[in-house]
This record gives C-alpha cells, sequence and structure tokens, in this order.
C-alpha cells in the first residue's frame, strides 16, 4: 500500500473523500481495469479538460490539483490516490476556505467519474 494518505475531511460540509465513513462526507471510489498508468493517463485528461484546474504535484500514485472557482476564485484542493493492489482510485475534494459548498465538491467529483466512466 502506498504510504502515502489523503487528509480526512473536517466537520464541515466543504469536502468529500472516498475514505469518510459518514453520509456527507462519503462518496464511491473509482475503480480501474487497465494498467495504473493507463488509468492515470485517462483521469489525468479528464481532469486537464475542466475549466481554472491546475496541476500542483504528481508522482506514480498520486495527483494534487487546485480548482478556482469562478467568480470569487477560491481554491478548492483535489487528490487522487492509486492503489494498485485493489485497482481503486481514492479521492478527495474539499473546499480550503469556508463551510459550506453548495455541493460543489461532490458535483464535481461525480462530473469527474462521468468522464471516465468506462474508460479506466
Amino acid at each position: 500500500m502506498n504510504p502515502r494518505m489523503l487528509t480526512p475531511c473536517p466537520s464541515s460540509p466543504n469536502c468529500v473523500s472516498t475514505l469518510s465513513k459518514d453520509d456527507g462526507h462519503a462518496i464511491a471510489p473509482l475503480r480501474y481495469r487497465k494498467s495504473r498508468a493507463e488509468a492515470k493517463a485517462v483521469l489525468t485528461e479528464a481532469v486537464a479538460s475542466l475549466p481554472r484546474v491546475r496541476l500542483v504535484e504528481e508522482d506514480e500514485t498520486y495527483l494534487h490539483y487546485e480548482f478556482a472557482s469562478w467568480l470569487l476564485r477560491f481554491v478548492d484542493d483535489v487528490e487522487f490516490l492509486f492503489d494498485d493492489d485493489s485497482k481503486t482510485i481514492h479521492f478527495r475534494s474539499a473546499s480550503r476556505t469556508g463551510y459550506g459548498d453548495l455541493g460543489v465538491n461532490r458535483r464535481r467529483m461525480e462530473s469527474i467519474r462521468n468522464l471516465v466512466e468506462g474508460k479506466l
């Protein structure tokens, strides 16, 4: 297992994570059948197609992006962690500031899921 971990969500409702257990923060992970490198390439291409996104950090099993909101340029952090043993992509999407996010983080991750569905 990768020693890198995703940070747990705070108690505020502006974060979703595949590793959260409570309904407010939990979201299903992505699964892949291809090699990790191929799955990562598909995911990277899908995320890059979204507006106002910047890749911050990348290694073999990890991706970290910043998404800026359209109007006030609030920044959300989105992290992906590839687990090759279970062919699972865990992820976390969280607002850096504020309390609520009006469901933005969950909607973003579901739209990424829709972009990569059937391609991983």
